[in-house]
């Protein structure tokens, strides 16, 4: 399977994509929105990996993409972020909260540190960014799209991971509520609930078992391509959802 090729859904609009250095769903969805049109930020808190992504972009599609690093736990570093990128591009239409951390451990054995940490990052993070992109999306005059990453865990449960499925079922509820308070403004706020996203650090961090058997409850049998994850996002910041907000899509055969 290949990805599809570009139509100009995000033509002439200003992308900010967070955690998007890697190999992952960020990255994936940064080149998608580059391929529909979009000048792209593209944010990492991993300065090198950021580098290296923004280059490996920039080799085809030039100016159109720029890097400013952010760690979301960090709220000066988050208003830099968007400051940098409104007077880089001009403005801001669209923004995909993709930073998030995981980890396992048995609430038995979670410290607060662990909890906090990826509350922090996962939540926390969602949180700092989406409100600094909407203030600057109302100044400019209103309109404008906010993706969040969320979890299909933050539906069902899975031992060891009550840290990571607290914060993804928050993330939900926030894009919810978020939604109503910006809708008077014409800006929408959604979320997707990816389950499995194959990518060579997901392999590195989770035993081959347990990646067997999260792909094995999903309809396909396999784990989603980073860019099926990311065509979604896409679709929601894109003009054809225009009356779509409040809404969690699962990019997966597991919802509520």
């Amino acid at each position: 399977m290949k990805p599809p090729a570009g139509h100009g859904l995000l033509t002439g609009k200003v992308a900010v994509v967070t955690a998007a250095a890697g190999t992952g769903i960020g990255s994936a969805t940064a080149e998608r929105c580059l391929l529909e049109g979009a000048a792209v930020v593209v944010s990492d808190w991993h300065q090198r990996r950021l580098a290296e992504t923004v280059e490996r972009l920039a080799a085809e599609h030039g100016e159109q993409v720029t890097g400013i690093p952010c760690d979301v736990t960090d709220e000066s570093q988050v208003q830099a972020l968007f400051t940098g990128a409104a007077v880089h591009f001009g403005r801001i239409d669209v923004v995909v909260n993709n930073a998030g951390l995981g980890g396992t451990a048995s609430v038995l054995e979670m410290t607060d540190e662990q909890w906090q940490r990826v509350l922090d990052v996962t939540l926390n993070g969602t949180f700092r960014c989406t409100r600094a992109a909407l203030r600057l999306m109302v100044e400019q005059g209103g309109g404008g799209a906010i993706v969040n990453n969320a979890s299909v865990i933050g539906w069902r449960a899975q031992a060891g991971q009550a840290h990571y499925a607290a914060a993804k079922a928050g993330v939900m509820a926030f894009t919810r509520c978020t939604a109503l308070d910006v809708a008077q403004h014409g800006i929408r706020v959604n979320a997707v609930a990816p389950s499995l996203a194959a990518h060579p650090f997901l392999a590195k961090v989770t035993s081959d078992e347990l990646l067997t058997e999260l792909a094995g409850r999903e309809a396909f049998g396999r784990a989603a391509q980073p860019w099926e994850v990311a065509t979604v996002m896409v679709f929601l910041a894109s003009d054809y959802a225009t009356y779509l907000t409040g809404e969690v899509l699962s990019v997966s055969s597991q919802h509520p």
